[in-house]
């Protein structure tokens, strides 16, 4: 069996940690292995490996999360970046697309579709494992996960089996988000939280891309560009709503979406990180502090004090579920981005009179990794080497640069830099307009 993990999200839930650029699905927050944090994205991946058996491992994701995905994840998990965002049927069509052309993985075999981000245990995966128990070969059918309830929350949607006492059985009906107390009634009659969890074969996508959109070339790059003539609309509306025999697996150990800080804290694997300090009359109170001044928290109970570049946030747990509306009129640039190379911090911004722009960043690029080799059309930067050792490549000549050394980039300049040593470097850039598109890539690696 193939797994696909879907990576969406704008993380906006999880304000000022996560962004447009830095969902929550990247937030090294939770306890790992050896008392190393990890992300959300980790912690699955790393749990796909422990349960083994896969025939591979694929991830659907935004242009914007490929670096943080590799830097997160290695080389060892194939990436299919989506053109654009338009929901999960098509993300899970063109990964479907990927496996069959570029993965050679025939018509009927199984795939099985997951969130990247559930916080569950092993159980979990060893459940999706037995989707070839509700999958017959020669039946044209869709197999779900259902998690046993432990609240009647309207969080969540529902799916309602025919017989609520069996381990597998077929689907009644779907519910979706409904109040407490008809979520309460459902479960009264064996309903199960929908895990946002599909096992289908792949011959079944390529069947609706012939019928509902005329396709007939299946390959990964024709469906590259016929991307954005595709719905954009869930599985859920597009196949599941619509689907002829659909069977659901039942599991019945812990399955939880840390979508707000108040449910993220409760797995976070320390209360106070950064620097920070709460004292003994705190309770039930958590901070995340990413900037360079202190946070001092006196006597606070059931609060969230979260500080970053991007917004300080301070607010009691039972109000966070509110966050995304409050907050949806905020349109800044994300200040500190994840690379497959390292990260940076934006330290500065400012526009000038003139209209020029002055970006200031620190860079980190990690020991072993390097800046693509590429130049810019509107904008200089100029390159102060901190700390580390590096090689710079600049124009086609190769130099070692050393902490003290000034690199100063013109406008069409070929540029890269290597890490020998772990680098650390203040760039700032000059031009108009400052923007991440001012960026014409030759080599990725080199």
């Amino acid at each position: 069996m193939h797994i696909i993990l879907l990576s969406g999200g704008s993380g906006k839930r999880l304000w000022p940690l996560s962004n447009e650029i830095r969902s929550k699905q990247f937030l090294q927050v939770l306890p790992g292995p050896g008392g190393v944090r990890e992300s959300m994205v980790q912690r699955v991946y790393r749990q796909l490996k422990e349960v083994g058996g896969w025939d591979s491992v694929t991830i659907a994701a935004g242009a914007s999360q490929r670096d943080q995905l590799e830097s997160q994840l290695g080389g060892e998990v194939n990436i299919v970046i989506e053109p654009e965002r338009r929901d999960t049927f098509p993300a899970i069509a063109l990964a479907c697309a990927y496996l069959y052309s570029e993965c050679g993985v025939k018509e009927k075999e199984l795939i099985a579709v997951l969130p990247v981000d559930p916080f569950v245990e092993i159980d979990y995966f060893k459940t999706i494992a037995r989707f070839p128990e509700l999958l017959d070969e020669k039946e044209n059918g869709l197999a779900l996960m259902g998690a046993t309830p432990t609240l009647s929350s309207e969080k969540y949607g529902y799916i309602v089996p025919v017989d609520g006492s069996s381990e597998i059985s077929d689907v009644k009906f779907f519910k979706e988000k409904p109040s407490r107390e008809v979520a309460q009634e459902l479960i009264d009659d064996g309903a199960l939280w929908n895990c946002g969890v599909f096992g289908l074969r792949l011959d079944y996508v390529i069947r609706i891309l012939k019928g509902k959109y005329d396709i007939s070339d299946f390959s990964y790059k024709n469906l590259l560009n016929e991307f954005t003539n595709l719905k954009k609309t869930s599985f859920d509306y597009e196949v599941v709503e619509h689907a002829d025999r659909i069977k659901v697996l039942k599991y019945e150990g812990q399955w939880k979406d840390l979508g707000t800080w108040e449910t993220l804290t409760e797995e976070m694997a320390s209360s106070v990180s950064g620097i920070a300090l709460a004292d003994e009359l705190c309770q039930n109170t958590h901070i995340m502090n990413e900037l360079e001044i202190p946070i001092i928290a006196m006597g606070i109970k059931n609060a969230v004090v979260i500080a970053s570049r991007d917004g300080i946030l301070v607010a009691e747990k039972g109000e966070t579920y509110r966050l995304k509306e409050f907050i949806s009129h905020l349109d800044n640039r994300p200040m500190y981005e994840e690379k497959r190379w390292g990260n940076y911090k934006v330290i500065a911004h400012t526009t000038y009179e003139d209209g020029t722009e002055a970006l200031t960043k620190k860079l980190f690029v990690k020991e072993g990794q390097q800046i693509s080799y590429q130049y810019h059309n509107k904008r200089k930067e100029i390159w102060t080497i901190l700390r580390g050792e590096g090689h710079l490549y600049l124009n086609g000549s190769k130099k070692k640069v050393l902490p003290g050394d000034v690199i100063k980039i013109d406008e069409m300049e070929k540029h890269a830099i290597a890490a020998i040593k772990d680098l650390e470097i203040i760039e700032v850039q000059l031009g108009n307009p400052l923007i991440e598109d001012d960026i014409i890539r030759l080599e990725m690696t080199w």
